[in-house]
Protein backbone atom coordinates (compact mmCIF):
# COMPACT_ATOMS: atom_id res chain seq x y z
CA UNK A 1 0.00 0.00 0.00
CA UNK A 2 1.43 3.37 -1.05
CA UNK A 3 1.28 6.28 1.38
CA UNK A 4 2.48 9.86 1.20
CA UNK A 5 4.78 11.18 3.93
CA UNK A 6 7.37 13.86 4.59
CA UNK A 7 10.98 12.75 4.35
CA UNK A 8 13.27 15.07 6.31
CA UNK A 9 16.89 15.47 5.21
CA UNK A 10 19.62 16.98 7.36
CA UNK A 11 23.15 18.08 6.52
CA UNK A 12 25.38 19.07 9.43
CA UNK A 13 24.00 16.36 11.69
CA UNK A 14 25.25 13.77 9.22
CA UNK A 15 28.80 15.03 9.77
CA UNK A 16 28.72 14.23 13.48
CA UNK A 17 30.54 11.25 14.94
CA UNK A 18 29.57 9.10 17.89
CA UNK A 19 27.16 11.77 19.22
CA UNK A 20 25.14 11.87 15.98
CA UNK A 21 22.22 10.05 17.59
CA UNK A 22 21.98 12.82 20.20
CA UNK A 23 21.37 15.43 17.50
CA UNK A 24 18.94 13.18 15.63
CA UNK A 25 16.90 12.48 18.75
CA UNK A 26 16.78 16.18 19.60
CA UNK A 27 15.55 16.96 16.09
CA UNK A 28 12.83 14.33 16.46
CA UNK A 29 11.79 15.91 19.78
CA UNK A 30 11.68 19.38 18.21
CA UNK A 31 9.59 18.10 15.31
CA UNK A 32 7.09 16.57 17.73
CA UNK A 33 6.78 19.97 19.43
CA UNK A 34 6.51 21.97 16.19
CA UNK A 35 3.93 19.65 14.59
CA UNK A 36 1.44 19.49 17.43
CA UNK A 37 -1.29 21.23 15.35
CA UNK A 38 -1.05 18.51 12.66
CA UNK A 39 -2.42 14.94 12.79
CA UNK A 40 1.01 13.31 12.93
CA UNK A 41 1.02 9.61 13.75
CA UNK A 42 4.76 8.93 13.94
CA UNK A 43 8.17 10.59 13.57
CA UNK A 44 10.98 8.05 13.17
CA UNK A 45 14.65 7.93 12.19
CA UNK A 46 15.45 5.85 9.10
CA UNK A 47 18.96 5.53 7.68
CA UNK A 48 20.09 9.17 7.57
CA UNK A 49 16.57 10.61 7.27
CA UNK A 50 13.54 11.26 9.45
CA UNK A 51 10.12 10.09 8.25
CA UNK A 52 7.03 12.04 9.34
CA UNK A 53 3.80 10.12 8.82
CA UNK A 54 0.24 11.37 9.28
CA UNK A 55 -2.83 9.56 10.50
CA UNK A 56 -4.56 9.70 7.10
CA UNK A 57 -1.31 8.70 5.28
CA UNK A 58 -1.54 11.82 3.12
CA UNK A 59 1.10 14.39 4.00
CA UNK A 60 0.36 17.91 2.76
CA UNK A 61 2.34 20.94 1.63
CA UNK A 62 1.31 22.74 4.84
CA UNK A 63 2.94 20.00 6.91
CA UNK A 64 6.11 20.20 4.83
CA UNK A 65 6.20 24.00 5.22
CA UNK A 66 5.99 23.69 9.01
CA UNK A 67 8.82 21.15 9.03
CA UNK A 68 11.05 23.42 6.93
CA UNK A 69 10.95 26.12 9.64
CA UNK A 70 12.51 23.85 12.27
CA UNK A 71 16.27 24.40 12.73
CA UNK A 72 18.30 21.36 11.77
CA UNK A 73 16.18 20.54 8.70
CA UNK A 74 18.12 20.93 5.45
CA UNK A 75 15.43 19.73 2.99
CA UNK A 76 11.94 18.26 3.05
CA UNK A 77 10.57 15.91 0.39
CA UNK A 78 6.99 14.82 -0.08
CA UNK A 79 7.71 11.14 -0.73
CA UNK A 80 5.74 8.01 -1.45
CA UNK A 81 6.38 5.00 0.76
CA UNK A 82 5.65 1.61 -0.77
CA UNK A 83 6.84 -1.96 -0.68
CA UNK A 84 9.55 -3.74 -2.68
CA UNK A 85 7.27 -4.67 -5.57
CA UNK A 86 8.55 -3.29 -8.90
CA UNK A 87 5.14 -2.30 -10.18
CA UNK A 88 4.35 -0.52 -6.94
CA UNK A 89 7.44 1.71 -6.81
CA UNK A 90 7.33 2.33 -10.59
CA UNK A 91 3.75 3.64 -10.22
CA UNK A 92 4.92 5.82 -7.31
CA UNK A 93 7.73 7.19 -9.49
CA UNK A 94 5.24 8.14 -12.21
CA UNK A 95 3.09 9.98 -9.63
CA UNK A 96 6.11 11.74 -8.12
CA UNK A 97 7.40 12.95 -11.49
CA UNK A 98 3.92 14.15 -12.45
CA UNK A 99 3.88 16.36 -9.35
CA UNK A 100 7.31 17.87 -10.07
CA UNK A 101 5.93 20.78 -12.13
CA UNK A 102 7.22 21.97 -15.48
CA UNK A 103 10.33 20.17 -16.73
CA UNK A 104 11.90 19.09 -19.99
CA UNK A 105 14.48 16.52 -18.87
CA UNK A 106 14.74 14.04 -16.03
CA UNK A 107 16.80 11.16 -14.71
CA UNK A 108 16.40 8.34 -12.16
CA UNK A 109 18.73 7.86 -9.22
CA UNK A 110 18.16 4.58 -7.36
CA UNK A 111 20.02 3.47 -4.28
CA UNK A 112 19.52 0.90 -1.60
CA UNK A 113 20.52 0.77 2.03
CA UNK A 114 19.06 -2.71 2.42
CA UNK A 115 21.45 -5.26 0.90
CA UNK A 116 18.85 -8.03 1.13
CA UNK A 117 16.97 -6.66 -1.88
CA UNK A 118 17.88 -8.71 -4.95
CA UNK A 119 17.80 -5.85 -7.49
CA UNK A 120 20.97 -3.86 -8.06
CA UNK A 121 20.68 -0.06 -8.14
CA UNK A 122 21.63 0.08 -11.84
CA UNK A 123 18.94 -2.45 -12.64
CA UNK A 124 16.43 -0.41 -10.64
CA UNK A 125 17.41 2.67 -12.67
CA UNK A 126 16.59 0.84 -15.91
CA UNK A 127 13.27 -0.51 -14.64
CA UNK A 128 12.02 2.82 -13.26
CA UNK A 129 13.43 4.78 -16.22
CA UNK A 130 11.56 2.59 -18.69
CA UNK A 131 8.31 3.14 -16.81
CA UNK A 132 8.82 6.92 -16.78
CA UNK A 133 9.73 7.07 -20.49
CA UNK A 134 6.52 5.20 -21.27
CA UNK A 135 4.44 7.51 -19.06
CA UNK A 136 6.10 10.74 -20.31
CA UNK A 137 7.07 10.11 -23.95
CA UNK A 138 7.51 13.83 -24.69
CA UNK A 139 10.18 14.25 -21.99
CA UNK A 140 13.88 13.54 -22.51
CA UNK A 141 16.41 11.76 -20.31
CA UNK A 142 19.48 13.77 -19.28
CA UNK A 143 21.79 12.02 -16.82
CA UNK A 144 24.16 15.00 -16.46
CA UNK A 145 22.05 18.16 -15.93
CA UNK A 146 18.40 17.08 -15.58
CA UNK A 147 15.60 19.42 -14.62
CA UNK A 148 14.15 16.81 -12.24
CA UNK A 149 15.74 13.83 -10.51
CA UNK A 150 13.51 10.98 -9.35
CA UNK A 151 14.95 9.33 -6.24
CA UNK A 152 14.14 5.68 -5.51
CA UNK A 153 15.57 4.65 -2.13
CA UNK A 154 15.21 1.13 -0.76
CA UNK A 155 15.74 1.06 3.00
CA UNK A 156 14.58 -1.16 5.87
CA UNK A 157 12.16 -3.21 3.78
CA UNK A 158 10.42 -0.18 2.20
CA UNK A 159 10.91 1.97 -0.87
CA UNK A 160 10.78 5.76 -0.71
CA UNK A 161 10.15 7.58 -3.99
CA UNK A 162 10.22 11.36 -4.47
CA UNK A 163 11.13 13.89 -7.14
CA UNK A 164 10.88 17.36 -5.55
CA UNK A 165 12.47 18.76 -2.39
CA UNK A 166 12.20 22.17 -0.74
CA UNK A 167 15.06 23.68 1.32
CA UNK A 168 14.73 24.13 5.08
CA UNK A 169 16.49 26.59 7.38
CA UNK A 170 19.45 24.26 8.05
CA UNK A 171 21.59 24.63 11.13
CA UNK A 172 21.41 22.41 14.21
CA UNK A 173 18.47 21.31 16.37
CA UNK A 174 17.52 23.74 19.12
CA UNK A 175 18.65 22.42 22.48
CA UNK A 176 21.98 20.94 21.36
CA UNK A 177 24.10 24.08 22.00
CA UNK A 178 22.97 25.17 25.48
CA UNK A 179 21.06 28.27 26.48
CA UNK A 180 21.64 31.99 25.86
CA UNK A 181 19.94 35.21 26.95
CA UNK A 182 19.10 37.63 24.14
CA UNK A 183 18.38 41.36 24.42
CA UNK A 184 15.14 41.64 22.46
CA UNK A 185 13.56 44.87 21.23
CA UNK A 186 10.74 45.52 18.77
CA UNK A 187 13.17 46.54 16.02
CA UNK A 188 14.47 44.52 13.09
CA UNK A 189 17.91 43.53 14.40
CA UNK A 190 17.45 41.71 17.69
CA UNK A 191 14.71 39.27 16.51
CA UNK A 192 16.91 38.28 13.57
CA UNK A 193 19.92 37.86 15.88
CA UNK A 194 17.81 35.71 18.21
CA UNK A 195 16.70 33.49 15.33
CA UNK A 196 20.23 33.12 13.95
CA UNK A 197 21.64 31.97 17.29
CA UNK A 198 18.67 29.64 17.75
CA UNK A 199 19.36 28.14 14.34
CA UNK A 200 22.78 27.09 15.62
CA UNK A 201 21.17 24.99 18.34
CA UNK A 202 20.89 27.42 21.26
CA UNK A 203 17.73 27.91 23.31
CA UNK A 204 17.14 31.68 23.51
CA UNK A 205 15.66 33.41 26.58
CA UNK A 206 14.65 36.94 25.46
CA UNK A 207 14.88 39.94 27.81
CA UNK A 208 13.10 43.15 26.80
CA UNK A 209 13.94 46.50 28.43
CA UNK A 210 10.78 48.57 28.40
CA UNK A 211 10.55 52.34 28.80
CA UNK A 212 7.86 52.07 31.47
CA UNK A 213 6.81 54.12 33.35
CA UNK A 214 8.16 56.89 31.10
CA UNK A 215 6.57 55.38 27.97
CA UNK A 216 3.62 53.17 27.21
CA UNK A 217 3.94 49.40 27.11
CA UNK A 218 3.42 49.15 23.33
CA UNK A 219 6.87 47.65 22.81
CA UNK A 220 6.03 44.87 25.27
CA UNK A 221 3.03 43.84 23.18
CA UNK A 222 5.16 43.82 20.05
CA UNK A 223 7.88 41.73 21.72
CA UNK A 224 5.27 39.20 22.77
CA UNK A 225 4.10 39.09 19.14
CA UNK A 226 7.71 38.50 18.07
CA UNK A 227 8.03 35.62 20.51
CA UNK A 228 4.83 34.12 19.06
CA UNK A 229 6.18 34.57 15.52
CA UNK A 230 9.39 32.73 16.43
CA UNK A 231 7.59 30.02 18.40
CA UNK A 232 7.11 27.60 15.43
CA UNK A 233 10.88 27.41 15.05
CA UNK A 234 11.19 26.56 18.75
CA UNK A 235 14.12 28.92 19.37
CA UNK A 236 12.65 31.02 22.20
CA UNK A 237 11.79 30.35 25.82
CA UNK A 238 10.13 32.58 28.38
CA UNK A 239 10.09 36.36 27.80
CA UNK A 240 11.39 38.67 30.54
CA UNK A 241 10.37 42.33 30.68
CA UNK A 242 12.41 44.90 32.62
CA UNK A 243 10.78 48.36 33.08
CA UNK A 244 13.87 50.55 32.69
CA UNK A 245 12.54 54.07 32.16
CA UNK A 246 12.95 55.34 35.74
CA UNK A 247 16.52 54.03 35.93
CA UNK A 248 17.36 55.74 32.63
CA UNK A 249 16.24 59.04 34.12
CA UNK A 250 18.53 58.52 37.11
CA UNK A 251 21.48 57.69 34.86
CA UNK A 252 20.85 60.67 32.57
CA UNK A 253 21.04 63.04 35.56
CA UNK A 254 24.27 61.55 36.88
CA UNK A 255 26.58 60.97 33.89
CA UNK A 256 27.88 63.18 31.06
CA UNK A 257 25.38 63.50 28.24
CA UNK A 258 27.65 61.96 25.59
CA UNK A 259 28.10 58.76 27.64
CA UNK A 260 24.45 58.11 28.49
CA UNK A 261 23.90 55.36 25.91
CA UNK A 262 27.00 53.49 26.99
CA UNK A 263 25.86 53.62 30.63
CA UNK A 264 22.39 52.39 29.66
CA UNK A 265 23.84 49.44 27.79
CA UNK A 266 26.27 48.54 30.55
CA UNK A 267 23.41 48.33 33.04
CA UNK A 268 21.31 46.34 30.57
CA UNK A 269 24.10 43.82 30.05
CA UNK A 270 24.65 43.42 33.78
CA UNK A 271 20.94 42.81 34.36
CA UNK A 272 20.87 40.35 31.44
CA UNK A 273 23.92 38.60 32.85
CA UNK A 274 22.21 38.16 36.21
CA UNK A 275 19.14 36.69 34.48
CA UNK A 276 21.43 34.44 32.44
CA UNK A 277 23.01 33.01 35.57
CA UNK A 278 19.54 32.48 37.03
CA UNK A 279 18.41 30.66 33.87
CA UNK A 280 21.64 28.66 33.51
CA UNK A 281 22.59 30.40 30.25
CA UNK A 282 26.19 30.57 29.07
CA UNK A 283 26.23 33.70 26.88
CA UNK A 284 24.43 36.94 25.99
CA UNK A 285 23.21 37.87 22.48
CA UNK A 286 22.64 41.33 21.03
CA UNK A 287 21.57 42.55 17.59
CA UNK A 288 24.44 45.00 17.10
CA UNK A 289 25.92 45.60 13.67
CA UNK A 290 29.32 47.23 13.42
CA UNK A 291 29.07 50.99 12.82
CA UNK A 292 25.29 51.02 12.37
CA UNK A 293 24.70 53.58 15.17
CA UNK A 294 26.88 55.55 17.57
CA UNK A 295 26.88 52.89 20.29
CA UNK A 296 28.05 50.17 17.88
CA UNK A 297 31.56 51.37 17.07
CA UNK A 298 34.48 49.19 18.10
CA UNK A 299 35.47 51.53 20.94
CA UNK A 300 31.95 51.68 22.36
CA UNK A 301 31.40 47.95 22.00
CA UNK A 302 34.59 47.35 23.97
CA UNK A 303 33.47 49.83 26.64
CA UNK A 304 30.13 48.03 27.00
CA UNK A 305 31.69 44.56 27.02
CA UNK A 306 33.91 45.52 29.94
CA UNK A 307 30.87 45.58 32.25
CA UNK A 308 30.25 41.80 32.08
CA UNK A 309 32.31 38.63 32.27
CA UNK A 310 29.97 36.44 30.23
CA UNK A 311 30.60 36.11 26.46
CA UNK A 312 28.51 38.48 24.31
CA UNK A 313 27.55 37.08 20.89
CA UNK A 314 26.75 39.45 18.01
CA UNK A 315 25.62 37.36 15.02
CA UNK A 316 24.79 40.46 12.92
CA UNK A 317 28.10 42.24 13.44
CA UNK A 318 29.01 42.02 9.72
CA UNK A 319 25.52 42.44 8.23
CA UNK A 320 24.06 45.57 6.68
CA UNK A 321 20.49 46.74 7.16
CA UNK A 322 19.20 45.40 3.86
CA UNK A 323 20.44 41.90 4.67
CA UNK A 324 18.83 42.07 8.11
CA UNK A 325 15.49 43.23 6.67
CA UNK A 326 15.58 40.46 4.06
CA UNK A 327 16.12 37.92 6.83
CA UNK A 328 13.25 39.44 8.83
CA UNK A 329 11.00 38.86 5.81
CA UNK A 330 12.00 35.21 5.60
CA UNK A 331 11.45 34.40 9.31
CA UNK A 332 8.12 36.26 9.57
CA UNK A 333 9.02 39.17 11.87
CA UNK A 334 9.09 42.01 9.33
CA UNK A 335 5.46 43.14 9.61
CA UNK A 336 5.63 43.22 13.42
CA UNK A 337 8.88 45.19 13.45
CA UNK A 338 7.46 47.78 11.02
CA UNK A 339 5.13 49.03 13.77
CA UNK A 340 6.65 51.91 15.70
CA UNK A 341 6.67 51.74 19.48
CA UNK A 342 8.38 53.94 22.09
CA UNK A 343 10.75 51.99 24.31
CA UNK A 344 13.89 52.58 26.34
CA UNK A 345 15.94 53.19 23.17
CA UNK A 346 14.09 56.48 22.59
CA UNK A 347 14.36 57.83 26.15
CA UNK A 348 16.81 60.53 27.28
CA UNK A 349 18.96 60.35 24.17
CA UNK A 350 21.95 62.73 23.98
CA UNK A 351 22.26 65.27 21.18
CA UNK A 352 25.87 64.29 20.46
CA UNK A 353 26.59 60.73 21.61
CA UNK A 354 30.20 59.67 22.00
CA UNK A 355 31.33 57.44 19.13
CA UNK A 356 34.86 56.63 20.37
CA UNK A 357 34.61 56.44 24.14
CA UNK A 358 37.81 56.16 26.18
CA UNK A 359 37.67 53.48 28.83
CA UNK A 360 39.00 55.87 31.50
CA UNK A 361 36.12 58.30 30.91
CA UNK A 362 33.62 55.43 30.84
CA UNK A 363 34.81 54.04 34.18
CA UNK A 364 34.74 57.52 35.75
CA UNK A 365 31.13 58.03 34.63
CA UNK A 366 30.29 54.46 35.73
CA UNK A 367 31.34 55.30 39.30
CA UNK A 368 29.27 58.49 39.40
CA UNK A 369 26.08 56.54 40.27
CA UNK A 370 25.35 53.47 42.35
CA UNK A 371 25.17 50.98 39.49
CA UNK A 372 25.51 47.94 41.73
CA UNK A 373 22.47 48.91 43.82
CA UNK A 374 20.54 49.69 40.61
CA UNK A 375 21.21 46.24 39.16
CA UNK A 376 20.39 44.60 42.49
CA UNK A 377 17.11 46.46 42.67
CA UNK A 378 16.17 45.57 39.09
CA UNK A 379 16.94 41.87 39.55
CA UNK A 380 16.50 41.01 43.21
CA UNK A 381 14.52 43.43 45.30
CA UNK A 382 12.21 45.56 43.22
CA UNK A 383 10.47 42.67 41.51
CA UNK A 384 10.67 44.44 38.16
CA UNK A 385 12.16 41.50 36.27
CA UNK A 386 8.95 39.83 35.16
CA UNK A 387 8.18 36.66 33.23
CA UNK A 388 5.58 37.84 30.71
CA UNK A 389 2.85 35.16 30.47
CA UNK A 390 1.14 34.02 27.33
CA UNK A 391 -2.52 35.06 26.93
CA UNK A 392 -4.92 32.92 28.97
CA UNK A 393 -6.84 30.14 27.29
CA UNK A 394 -10.48 30.92 26.52
CA UNK A 395 -11.64 27.72 28.23
CA UNK A 396 -10.18 28.72 31.58
CA UNK A 397 -11.58 31.31 33.94
CA UNK A 398 -9.16 34.13 34.76
CA UNK A 399 -7.59 33.96 38.18
CA UNK A 400 -7.68 36.89 40.56
CA UNK A 401 -4.30 37.77 41.97
CA UNK A 402 -4.23 37.81 45.76
CA UNK A 403 -1.69 39.40 48.09
CA UNK A 404 -0.01 36.06 48.77
CA UNK A 405 1.07 35.74 45.14
CA UNK A 406 2.48 39.26 44.97
CA UNK A 407 4.41 38.88 48.21
CA UNK A 408 6.81 36.34 46.78
CA UNK A 409 10.20 37.56 45.58
CA UNK A 410 10.86 37.64 41.87
CA UNK A 411 14.04 35.61 42.10
CA UNK A 412 12.43 32.81 44.07
CA UNK A 413 9.44 32.80 41.72
CA UNK A 414 11.62 32.60 38.59
CA UNK A 415 13.81 29.91 40.13
CA UNK A 416 10.72 27.88 40.97
CA UNK A 417 9.46 28.26 37.41
CA UNK A 418 12.81 27.03 36.12
CA UNK A 419 12.71 23.97 38.32
CA UNK A 420 9.22 23.02 37.20
CA UNK A 421 8.93 24.21 33.59
CA UNK A 422 12.42 24.40 32.11
CA UNK A 423 12.48 26.83 29.21
CA UNK A 424 8.83 26.50 28.25
CA UNK A 425 6.74 29.70 28.43
CA UNK A 426 4.85 29.96 31.74
CA UNK A 427 1.10 29.65 32.00
CA UNK A 428 -1.01 32.79 32.17
CA UNK A 429 -1.03 33.67 35.87
CA UNK A 430 -0.64 37.43 35.48
CA UNK A 431 2.45 39.47 36.07
CA UNK A 432 4.17 39.41 39.44
CA UNK A 433 3.98 42.45 41.69
CA UNK A 434 6.92 43.61 43.80
CA UNK A 435 6.87 43.00 47.52
CA UNK A 436 6.77 46.73 48.22
CA UNK A 437 5.85 49.88 46.33
CA UNK A 438 3.11 50.55 43.80
CA UNK A 439 1.64 47.64 41.84
CA UNK A 440 3.30 46.72 38.57
CA UNK A 441 2.26 44.60 35.62
CA UNK A 442 -0.92 44.69 33.56
CA UNK A 443 -3.87 46.52 35.01
CA UNK A 444 -7.40 45.22 35.02
CA UNK A 445 -8.08 47.13 31.83
CA UNK A 446 -5.37 45.09 30.06
CA UNK A 447 -6.86 41.81 31.23
CA UNK A 448 -10.29 43.12 30.16
CA UNK A 449 -8.93 43.77 26.66
CA UNK A 450 -7.42 40.29 26.48
CA UNK A 451 -10.64 38.61 27.56
CA UNK A 452 -12.79 40.77 25.32
CA UNK A 453 -10.76 39.57 22.40
CA UNK A 454 -11.66 35.99 23.31
CA UNK A 455 -15.33 36.59 24.08
CA UNK A 456 -15.03 35.66 27.78
CA UNK A 457 -15.95 37.45 30.98
CA UNK A 458 -13.18 39.89 31.99
CA UNK A 459 -11.64 40.08 35.43
CA UNK A 460 -13.19 42.62 37.83
CA UNK A 461 -11.50 46.01 37.75
CA UNK A 462 -8.94 46.36 40.51
CA UNK A 463 -8.01 49.67 42.18
CA UNK A 464 -4.69 51.33 41.42
CA UNK A 465 -3.05 53.21 38.56
CA UNK A 466 -3.04 51.81 35.06
CA UNK A 467 0.40 50.58 34.12
CA UNK A 468 -0.25 49.28 30.61
CA UNK A 469 -1.86 51.00 27.69
CA UNK A 470 -3.72 49.55 24.73
CA UNK A 471 -1.80 47.69 22.03
CA UNK A 472 -0.73 49.70 18.97
CA UNK A 473 -3.19 50.23 16.17
CA UNK A 474 -2.86 47.50 13.61
CA UNK A 475 -1.12 45.13 16.01
CA UNK A 476 -2.21 41.46 15.97
CA UNK A 477 -2.96 41.90 19.68
CA UNK A 478 -5.15 45.00 19.29
CA UNK A 479 -8.55 44.36 21.00
CA UNK A 480 -11.64 44.29 18.81
CA UNK A 481 -14.51 46.65 19.78
CA UNK A 482 -17.21 45.05 21.82
CA UNK A 483 -20.65 44.85 20.24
Amino acid sequence: MTERLCLVHYHEIGLKGKNRSTFENQLVTNLHRALRPFPVSSIARISGHIAVETEDRRATEELAAAIRRVPGVARVSLAYKCGLDEGEYCAAAVRALGEAGDFATFKVHARRSSTTYERHSLEMNRIVGAALCEAFPEKKVDVHTPDVTVIVHVVQGSTFVYAASAPGVGGLPVGTAGKVVTLLSSGFDSPVATWMVGRRGATCVPVHFSGRPMTSDTSEWLCQDLVDALAPAGVVGRLYVVPFGERQREISLAVPQSLRIIMYRRVMLQVAERIARLEGAKALVTGESLGQVASQTLDNIAAVNEAVTMPVLRPLIGSDKQEIIARAHSIGTYDICCQTAPDCCTLFMPRRPETHARIADVLEAWESFDHAAMVDELVDHGGVVEALPRPPRPSRRPRTRGPARGARGTRARAAGALRTRGTAPPRATGRARPATGPPRGPSSSTWTARWRRRGSTPCPRAPGPTTRSSPPAGSPRAPTPRA
